[in-house]
């Protein structure tokens, strides 16, 4: 009777110093959103690192010290320290996603860290991830979109210089061994884009950046056409584009305006 008691008390006394750990946690979690708040990340990151040394099982907590790892991530950057911040944002979101792999957040800011280092194939299977989760997440489609254009762009970029052209130029590359080649390695891939920013503009008819990046894609794609009417046609697609584009922008200001004026409180429009 003695040892029960004994190990009923050693219980009590663990789960009594587990809840204390527990409320230790949120709090540390609430001074490190105050210290995310005023741009104070470094010490955000310490208070979110005691809260899940505290408490490994508070998602909240572990989400929080990922996202203030990638806050500090600078896209484009290349330093030892840049490159650290990302490292550690990506561990963080994997462990939370190790908790709950439909994790929406941790999915996207995978993906975004990805395509913010150029890292397309990574990128493209983490958005095409957050799609499995989510079918009718705009962004991800028009992510999906962007990178083939980020990886389509500089090869006609080559080509063209390759044959002697220049992007103002407006007809068909001429080279036909060159363009049948360009044809079979990017004409599939540059449907594909065009179909994923077709899908985002199904959901977000509104979606000009998704608009913008079609009238690229099919400009640029004019160039493998076979003959200069069909080059001509291309263009007058991607003209129109290009006026929807500028047309959603013009009506997203001038409701912003609108509303500015009549002193509303306005957010920034939604991709």
């Amino acid at each position: 009777m003695r040892k029960l008691t004994i190990i009923l008390a050693a219980v009590a006394l663990t789960l009594a110093a587990t809840g204390c750990n527990k409320l230790k946690s949120r709090s540390e979690v609430n001074d490190g959103v105050q210290a995310f708040k005023n741009a104070q990340y470094p010490q955000a990151v310490e208070h979110f690192k005691a809260a899940v040394d505290l408490d490994p099982t508070f998602l909240s907590a572990r989400e929080y010290l990922a996202v203030a790892y990638y806050q500090q991530y600078i896209p484009g950057a290349h330093s030892p320290e840049n490159d650290q911040m990302a490292d550690a944002a990506y561990a963080q979101f994997q462990k939370v996603l190790d908790q709950n792999p439909k994790d929406e957040l941790a999915i996207m800011s995978i993906a975004s860290l990805f395509l913010n280092q150029s890292k397309w194939d990574d990128a493209k299977q983490w958005f095409e991830k957050e799609i499995a989760v989510s079918p009718n997440k705009a962004d991800a489609y028009y992510s999906l979109g962007f990178i083939v254009w980020s990886e389509w762009y500089p090869a006609l970029g080559q080509a063209l210089l390759n044959a002697g052209m220049r992007p103002e130029d407006q007809f068909p590359i001429k080279d036909k061994k060159l363009k049948a080649e360009l044809k079979e390695k990017w004409g599939p891939v540059i449907d594909e884009g065009l179909k994923d920013l077709d899908k985002t503009l199904e959901i977000n008819p509104e979606y000009d950046d998704a608009m913008s990046y079609e009238n690229l894609l099919i400009r640029e794609r004019a160039f493998l056409a076979d003959t200069k009417e069909e080059y001509d046609q291309q263009v007058k697609i991607a003209d129109g584009w290009l006026d929807k584009t500028l047309a959603v922008k013009k009506m997203k200001e001038e409701k912003k305006a609108a509303k500015q004026a009549s002193g509303g409180i306005v957010a920034e429009p939604s991709k």
